[in-house]
Order: structure tokens, then C-alpha cells, then sequence
């Protein structure tokens, strides 16, 4: 059975989490903390935090920037739950805007929605393919004066509504890590932005995520960073490694923070995928795809992903290929024969109006056709470094064998 997206895991992997379970530092500690500056060096920003998911470390930036009941956020119909569960998370609306051909959240949707209500948007990147943050950047800005700012909101002695003045865009860039808009890495061009390290995702660590800060004048990263850096860890003034000079064990709790820091063990496994990261990993990811490319680009039954729109350029998370042709029914039949023939896809995703807890707080797909037009002809194919050009094209077979057998 060829498998979808195992992680690369060798004996360089095995032999850095040995290392750091050897060190007596399984939580965060010193690996954790080169691992973000690695990740704010590498993203071309002041500070990167690491944490345990993208999901938490996205749900800590609504609940600094205040994002809560009454309030509405901006996301698109086509994306992962926790895009619109973080939004729920902390008692506001998801606002779902249709997306573009290229699955990413369409500006002039969001232009059309925003309100005094909304007080973030979180374009998400599809398959590694970044959104187009600057159109959405300025829509925000375009938009201040309806902002309404919350005049008592107090985050760390400010207001931080109040200083941006804004909608907060918070990219949603679980899928783009190395990824790049006008020549510069994914990370550097929203307010705030988040990724994940998932075991399925084109840089691992195991299970992780990360924000990058990128907020204007007068906000202050390393102000912020600490920030964060409390909230994850219970509202606690220092971490574990911070207790360890000699006697600083006191701390203090400021406020009812949350637990969701990342550990050395995860971040042992970042730094090898890092170090490796633009020579090993992105190459093969890239052949891979261009490989796919090759073989399916001159057959009008299929329909091959765009890696570049613009100025736009994918990290190949992610082989989005599209039956055009096919109804959803049909695309579910295309899977399973590829499936019979010892082949693993996926679908990225169902939308969430599709979802029945979304469904039930009274969203529908119909209101997002090129969601749902994407979404029904759409078959992730495997993509990972190990995968091996026989393996591609025993995929390639597969699904060409499985197509013929349906339509």
C-alpha cells in the first residue's frame, strides 16, 4: 500500500530526540528556543513563538487581540474546522466568504462583508499556495473606518484594538511553510502568522505549531513574544528554563492563562527538518508534483494545481488534482477504485458549511458554489520526501485506471 504523507523519519530524527531525552530537557528548553529562532530567521521577521499546535497558538492571538462574544471574523467556507473552531472557541461568529480558483479566500468577498463587527480575518493558505495577503491586507486597511474598536479591552497594560485600529489578519498558513510571496518566506507579510508542524505537514514536529509577529508600529515583538510565551504556559511569569538560574525559581501568575508550549523533544525534530528543509525536502516535494504535472497535464479528464499565481509561489505541501468532469458522487467513486488498487488520497476538505455542526448553526453550501466546485472534483494525491519516481508513477496509473473506470 502506498501511504499518503508519512513523515520522514530516519536515523538523523532518532538521533536528535535521543539526544534530547539524553539532555534531561523534554520540555521547552534550549532546543525549543533555537527552534524559534530558526523559524523567525528563516520567515525574515523579529520573533517566532513555538507552541503545541497551530490550532492553540491561533486561538491565543484572537484571545489577545480581545476577538469574543458579539464580535465576527472573517473566514473562508474552504478551509479545516479549526479555522472556524478557534473562532467559536472564544464566543464569536465565523463570517465564511467563498473562495477563488485557486482555493484561497477571495479579497472582494471579505471587502463585501466586513462590518463594525468584524474584528479579524484569517486568510488560510490551500496546499501550500499562500493566499493573496496583500489584497486582503489592504481591504483591512480600507476598512478601518468601520472598525470598532473595544475602549476598555486592557491586554498586558494596552489595547491592542485600539493601537492597530484594524481588523487583525491573522494568516492561517498550516499548509505553506517555505512558501513565498515576491521573494520573501511565508510569515512576513500579515499582522500574525500561524503554521503548523502536524506529522502530515511538509516541515514536522510531530505534533506543533508556531506564530510569526509581524504587527506595525507601536506594537513591540519582544514585548509581545513574552506575552504569549505567558499564555501559554497558565499565565505563569516564567518557563521552565528561565527557573533554572540560579535562584529564580519564584514566578508570579499575572492572569488565567492556558497550557500550550511546545517541548524540546518536538523541537529536536524541527531543527533536523529545518536544517534540511530547502535542500532535501522542498526539491523532492517539488519533482514529485512536477512529475504528477507531467503525466496528467495533457489528459483534459484531469485538471492540474496551480504553484504559482503571480507573484505567489506554492511550497508543494500538497498535489490538489482536479477531476473537472466529475460530480462529487463520482469523485468518491474514483477514490475508492484508487483505493482498491493499494493507493492512498485524501480530499482537502469539506467545506465547512458541509460539516454538520456548521450546517446546523444555519450555514449553507449553496451559498459558496466555487467552494463546493472545487471541493467535489478535488483528490489529494501523495506527496512526501520518500516517496520514490515507481511509486509516483504507480499513483499516476492508478488514478488514470480508476478515472477510465468511472466516467
Amino acid at each position: 500500500m502506498i501511504p499518503f504523507s508519512p513523515p520522514r523519519i530516519d536515523d538523523r530524527t532518532i538521533k536528535a530526540v535521543e539526544e534530547a531525552l539524553r539532555s534531561g530537557w523534554i520540555t521547552t528548553g534550549p532546543r525549543t528556543k533555537e527552534f524559534e529562532k530558526r523559524i523567525a530567521a528563516y520567515c525574515g521577521v523579529d520573533r517566532a513563538i513555538a507552541l503545541n499546535s497551530w490550532t492553540n497558538a491561533c486561538e491565543l492571538v484572537l484571545r489577545w487581540y480581545g476577538v469574543g462574544p458579539g464580535d465576527e471574523v472573517i473566514v473562508p467556507a474552504y478551509t479545516y474546522c479549526a479555522t472556524a473552531n478557534i473562532v467559536m472557541h472564544v464566543g464569536a461568529k465565523p463570517i465564511m466568504v467563498d473562495v477563488l480558483d485557486d482555493f484561497t479566500m477571495d479579497p472582494e468577498a471579505v471587502r463585501k462583508v466586513l462590518t463594525n463587527r468584524t474584528k479579524a480575518i484569517i486568510p488560510v493558505d490551500i496546499g501550500g499556495l499562500p493566499a493573496n495577503i496583500k489584497a486582503i491586507m489592504r481591504v483591512a486597511e480600507e476598512g478601518c473606518n468601520l472598525f470598532t474598536p473595544k475602549v476598555n479591552l486592557r491586554v498586558a497594560g494596552s489595547n491592542p484594538q485600539m493601537r492597530l485600529g484594524r481588523a487583525l489578519v491573522l494568516a492561517d498558513a498550516a499548509h505553506s511553510f517555505g512558501a513565498s510571496v515576491g521573494g520573501t518566506k511565508v510569515g512576513a507579510q500579515a499582522d500574525i502568522t500561524g503554521f503548523s508542524f502536524h506529522a502530515v505537514k511538509n516541515l514536522t514536529t510531530a505534533e506543533g505549531g508556531a506564530l510569526t509577529l509581524n504587527l506595525p508600529e507601536p506594537f513591540a515583538h519582544e514585548e509581545l513574544y513574552r506575552y504569549f510565551n505567558t499564555m501559554s504556559l497558565h499565565g505563569q511569569s516564567k518557563d521552565a528554563l528561565a527557573k533554572t538560574q540560579p535562584g529564580a525559581w519564584r514566578y508570579d501568575v499575572a492572569f488565567p492563562g492556558w497550557k500550550c508550549n511546545m517541548t524540546d523533544i518536538q523541537a529536536a525534530i524541527g531543527l533536523v527538518e529545518l536544517d534540511r528543509f530547502d535542500t532535501e525536502t522542498t526539491p523532492r516535494r517539488k519533482a514529485i508534483c512536477e512529475r504528477y504535472s507531467a503525466a496528467f497535464a495533457g489528459d483534459d479528464r484531469f485538471l492540474v494545481p496551480t504553484f504559482q499565481v503571480g507573484d505567489r509561489q506554492s511550497c508543494y505541501h500538497l498535489y490538489m488534482l482536479r477531476i473537472p468532469n466529475a460530480t462529487e458522487e463520482q469523485r468518491d467513486a474514483i477514490i475508492t477504485a484508487i483505493a482498491e488498487q493499494q493507493v492512498s488520497v485524501n480530499v482537502h476538505f469539506i467545506p465547512l458549511p458541509k460539516l454538520s455542526f456548521y450546517e446546523s448553526q444555519g450555514y449553507r453550501m449553496v451559498d459558496y458554489p466555487n467552494t463546493f466546485k472545487l471541493y467535489s472534483t478535488e483528490i489529494s494525491l501523495p506527496v512526501y520526501y520518500d516517496l520514490t519516481d515507481a511509486q509516483v508513477d504507480t499513483v499516476i496509473a492508478a488514478v488514470k485506471a480508476a478515472v477510465q473506470k468511472v466516467l
